[in-house]
């Protein structure tokens, strides 16, 4: 059971990051809430972390991720429903002991091997991946496109709706272009990545939504976003 104060600091939260893609400050929530001191703003913030409603993130300011919503907030906000939607191929694996080498790939039972970037958030926005860490054998026939193809490691659940789990390997083929109800990775404000589905809203603005109904739209005008790569498959390992 949440406090009053708790269930409008989180509402507060959500509708900001729904509307902006990032928190309000603590000045601004201070504000918003009428409270007297940045120090009950930081109590409350404790209080619907311990309660596993938020997530604060580590070495990044304003870097606050909604976990889960009550459902007198969630029924007021509902996410937008998936339509069209990817239908991953997935492919089953072992999950090795160790990670190899970033040595040159050698090509494995008529697999290509593709370079693994690192880890990819779904969820909110992490630091842009840019160092291949190793790489993974990718069935042919999942990289149906032309072009270059990397791999991620997909770090949070708000794909989840989409098939896509905390763990997966997606592999990306890189294209600067997508369609609405695509599943790309996008490069946010030149800094930060995430797995989201590409939406646009007329004028100058994208939306990036989540497959989980408990994440927002992360809504940007469309020279802060850009397409690094399209979703063709998944690798699953247990």
């Amino acid at each position: 059971m949440l406090t009053k104060k708790q269930l409008d600091l989180l509402e507060l939260i959500h509708k900001r990051m729904q509307k902006d893609g990032v928190p309000p400050s603590f000045d601004e929530m201070k504000e918003a809430l009428d409270l007297r001191s940045k120090s009950g703003i930081h109590r409350l913030i404790t209080a619907l972390e311990e309660r596993g409603f938020i997530r604060r993130l580590a070495h990044r300011a304003r870097a606050i991720e909604i976990v889960k919503l009550p459902d007198s907030i969630a029924a007021k906000y509902s996410a937008a429903p998936q339509t069209g939607g990817f239908t991953p191929r997935v492919i089953d694996g072992d999950r090795p002991s160790s990670r190899p080498s970033a040595a040159a790939p050698v090509s494995q039972w008529g697999a290509t091997d593709v370079p693994l970037m690192g880890k990819i958030a779904a969820g909110v926005p992490i630091e842009a991946i840019s160092q291949i860490e190793t790489h993974v054998a990718v069935p042919g026939t999942m990289l149906g496109g032309k072009g270059h193809h990397y791999a991620l490691e997909v770090k949070g659940d708000s794909m989840i709706d989409a098939g896509i789990n905390d763990g997966d390997i997606v592999v990306i083929r890189e294209t600067s272009t997508a369609d609405d109800g695509d599943i790309v990775v996008a490069l946010v404000k030149g800094q930060e990545a995430t797995l989201k589905t590409l939406r646009r809203q007329g004028g100058r603005r994208i939306a990036l939504e989540a497959a989980n109904p408990a994440y927002p739209a992360q809504i940007y005008p469309d020279d802060q976003v850009e397409v690094q790569g399209k979703l063709v498959g998944l690798i699953r390992t247990y």
